[in-house]
């Protein structure tokens, strides 16, 4: 605990609840206190936020969010969060005190860890980032100080392969699809640990985390991170530039099992690496069960005597046990630690029985050598099954899973005694949605029987809906059409009355039409208002509207409609009055060539009141002479004579 300067919140009550006791550490950002849960009676972690960092709004959001990001991930390898509060207007977190040490203050210790410690550790760090990555969520700042090691439950930390290990600070963890850097332009990672992705782009998914989780298993194999020394931005460019050394050119001895590891979790291509920290946690402890078997073996059988012992010798028979873990257990998948109870040694112990007084000679020394061989025989096979079992036995081979649906693909797995993790999918162009696009460990090669298969999923073809810009300015319009994976491209652009100048008239493919990365969306965006206003000629004469429109240079297109207005009316126009257009632009106008003209019947004989009503009804005038009442002898014009509605027609009458 840090007591080196004098805290004024050491005994203060928080919420009423919260009694602070100690100290653990300060950071650049916030102190981590030890208080007593008053209500539940129980030790906590308190963190709260500087004063300094109070007026940091992104900050203060980053930390709030700290609480609900964790609260998500219950995990037992996830360092839980309890409450959350405000104390005098300064953030804090309630979380789980976890009495240890961080996997930074153990390095410094020991410098560096056998490789079953250090695989045993990577294991669960991994079981917690691979909780994270299946809720969506990317940690961006893997590294040994965010890494706590508890007590082992045999007590201390002197056997770190029964410890229980929690990743912590999560609160640096954001949506994959909102990956970014800092407010500042600054990356949120560790130089020592930064992905070559997070350097040149600031791109962070769950491989990011698998790198950062490979320079961690680096640092614990060989003590040393692969690039140290100098300005930080040197350190961070190295690891897009060089590839990350094998652990064994630095410690020799080192299993080439582990090289290629660390040389898989660290590809500076991230489409290289495993898909995810489940996707690498498999193969974590198919080669931590390999290794284990190996050592096993090497072990047990540098016990076993070259030869029987002479009858004066005193003979030390070791007692035979296992020194490394064994895979299986009754431990769940996410921490595959070795059986806590029977007082198991860490890697490399042994035990002897105590020495046994000197064998008797003759028939009674006979019966014990007998005794001895036969011991010894029976340890030989017991060693030879065990070994067996150990790197043969124990495993099969994996199941042909590429190219099933994914429900076919785990009742399959089922039906065959394995576990199924989904790993990271990806888009394809021939593979459709929720088909196996590919599996770890591949089809045939070996593997633990029950173990787990990483799966990865087609998401079907790449394509995303080009979005709707349509009266947005350019530079708006650039933004959302390259943020959807699509190529931004002009076209002619074009005057326009509604859309103003410089923003988008329209696009080609239209706005929801779904597009391929890297298909071209061509854009027309407004010149503004076309120069010339067209004047309203409606209900002028023809020659009038013409002799007006060419005058302002534009051409004149007619077209003649019947109409009860008087020939060479202007009954209509396009564009409509008012509208912007270019010099030369045609203007189509529509002209009454009159009315339609009406024949005239034949009324001769007729009643002449009746006559006169026929003529009115087909909307002519009529004008009765001499006898009104008579009938007609005579009219004009005509019957069957073509006029013009409204004309009048004489009736004369007798």
């Amino acid at each position: 605990m840090d007591t080196t300067v004098a805290d004024a919140l050491i005994g203060t009550t928080i919420d009423g609840r919260y009694r602070i006791t100690g100290r653990v550490a300060r950071g650049g950002m916030a102190t981590v206190y030890t208080a007593v849960d008053d209500r539940l009676e129980r030790t906590v972690a308190l963190k709260i936020i500087h004063p300094s960092q109070a007026t940091n709004v992104h900050f203060v959001d980053r930390f709030t969010d700290e609480a609900k990001t964790i609260a998500r991930l219950t995990h037992p390898n996830v360092v839980a969060v309890y409450d959350q509060g405000r104390h005098q207007g300064l953030p804090y977190l309630v979380m789980e005190y976890v009495q240890g040490r961080t996997l930074r203050d153990l390095l410094t210790q020991r410098r560096r860890l056998n490789p079953v410690e250090a695989l045993a550790i990577l294991e669960q760090m991994l079981s917690a980032i691979a909780a994270a990555h299946r809720a969506g969520l990317v940690h961006r700042d893997v590294k040994p100080e965010n890494v706590l090691v508890a007590e082992a439950p045999s007590g201390g930390l002197g056997n770190l392969v029964d410890s229980v290990v929690k990743v912590a600070d999560f609160g640096l963890a954001r949506a994959v699809e909102a990956s970014s850097s800092d407010d500042t332009g600054q990356l949120m990672a560790t130089v020592a640990y930064v992905a070559p992705e997070l350097v040149t782009d600031g791109h962070a998914d769950a491989r990011t985390d698998v790198y950062s989780a490979g320079i961690v298993l680096f640092e614990m194999l060989t003590g040393r991170v692969p690039y140290d020394g100098g300005e930080p931005v040197d350190i961070a460019w190295r690891h897009v530039d060089n590839d990350v050394p094998a652990p064994s050119s630095i410690v020799r001895g080192l299993p080439t099992a582990l090289d290629d590891l660390v040389a898989r979790a660290t590809r500076r291509d991230p489409g290289a690496r495993p898909t995810d920290a489940g996707a690498l946690l498999a193969e974590v402890q198919v080669v931590r069960d390999d290794l284990g078997a190996a050592n096993v073996e090497t072990a047990l059988l540098r016990q076993v005597p070259a030869r029987p012992p002479a009858a004066d010798a005193t003979a030390l028979v070791p007692q035979v046990t296992s020194t490394f873990p064994a895979a299986g257990g009754n431990r769940p998948s996410w921490a595959r630690l070795p059986d806590q109870g029977g007082g198991r040694r860490a890697a490399g112990a042994r035990r002897y029985a105590e020495p046994e007084p000197p064998e008797p000679t003759g028939r009674f020394g006979d019966r014990r050598r007998i005794l001895i061989i036969a011991a010894i025989a029976a340890m030989v096979l017991t060693i030879a099954g065990s070994t067996w079992w150990l790197t043969a036995g124990r495993f099969t081979k994996a199941p042909q899973l590429v190219n099933a649906t994914q429900t076919l693909a785990e009742q399959t797995a089922k039906a065959q005694g394995f576990g199924i993790v989904l790993g990271q999918g990806r888009y394809s162009e021939e593979v459709p949605k929720d088909v196996v696009l590919e599996q770890q460990p591949p089809a045939e090669e070996k593997i633990a029987k029950g173990g787990t298969i990483t799966l990865i999923l087609s998401l079907g073809p790449e394509r995303y809906p080009v979005p709707d810009v349509i009266e947005k300015e350019k530079a708006l319009a650039k933004g959302d059409i390259e943020g959807a994976k699509l190529v931004y491209k002009e076209g002619t652009p074009k005057y326009s009355d509604d859309v103003a100048e410089g923003a988008v008239i329209s696009t080609d493919p239209k706005a929801g039409t779904e597009a391929k990365p890297g298909d071209t969306v061509t854009v027309v965006l407004s010149k503004g208002k076309a120069p010339i206003s067209v004047p309203d000629v409606k209900g002028k004469n023809i020659n009038d509207a013409r002799a007006e429109l060419q005058g302002q240079g534009l051409q004149v297109v007619e077209q003649v409609k019947d109409s009860d207005e008087p020939a060479g009316t202007v009954l209509g126009q396009t564009p409509a009055p008012g509208t912007g257009v270019e010099k030369d632009t045609e203007i189509k106008l529509e002209v009454s060539k009159g009315p339609p003209f009406v024949t005239v019947p034949d009324l001769t004989g007729q009643n002449c009141q009746q006559a006169a009503q026929t003529l009115q009804g087909m909307n002519l005038r009529v004008r009765l002479q001499f006898n009104q009442n008579g009938n007609v002898f005579q009219q004009n014009p005509g019957g069957n004579s073509q006029v013009a509605p409204q004309t009048e027609v004489v009736l004369n009458c007798l």
